[in-house]
């Protein structure tokens, strides 16, 4: 299933989210693997400094997997269905894993781009380098 991601940077957590992006440590040990870079590749940053993603998640109870590796670095605002369920060919039974590669997702994300900045040109842009100590996770 799809779901339409609202989501906040938690205060203090930037750099530390930068650096597991660019070290691949974001979601690591997650089954959805790779994904979590790629939503945030797609993200989008408005005025109101909340991102927006488009995610696919077979779990039964949506992000159900990936909401503690979210939840380190963002304060999830709001996770809803981005389309009708009965249309979905994965949830109506018609396409297992269908998701995986439906075109609805490219349209969602394509609508998505319309709207706000890049959120990690944003994340990059607005995150203050610390030089003095690269490794500083913020914590």
């Amino acid at each position: 299933m799809r779901y339409l991601v609202k989501a906040r940077v938690k205060p203090g957590r930037e750099k530390a989210l930068l650096k597991a992006i660019a070290d691949g440590t974001l979601g690591r040990g997650s089954i959805a693997g790779e994904e979590y870079q790629y939503d945030l590749q797609q993200a989008r940053v408005g005025d109101d400094r909340v991102a927006r993603w488009v995610e696919t998640c077979f779990c039964a109870t949506p992000l159900a997997e990936e909401r503690p590796y979210w939840e380190e670095y963002f304060e999830l605002l709001n996770v809803k269905d981005a389309h009708n369920r009965k249309h979905c060919r994965h949830e109506n039974g018609a396409e297992p894993w269908a998701c995986c590669d439906c075109d609805c997702t490219k349209r969602l994300e394509e609508k998505l781009q319309q709207h706000g900045q890049p959120f990690l040109k944003t994340l990059r842009d607005t995150t203050p380098t610390d030089s003095t100590n690269p490794s500083n996770d913020d914590r």
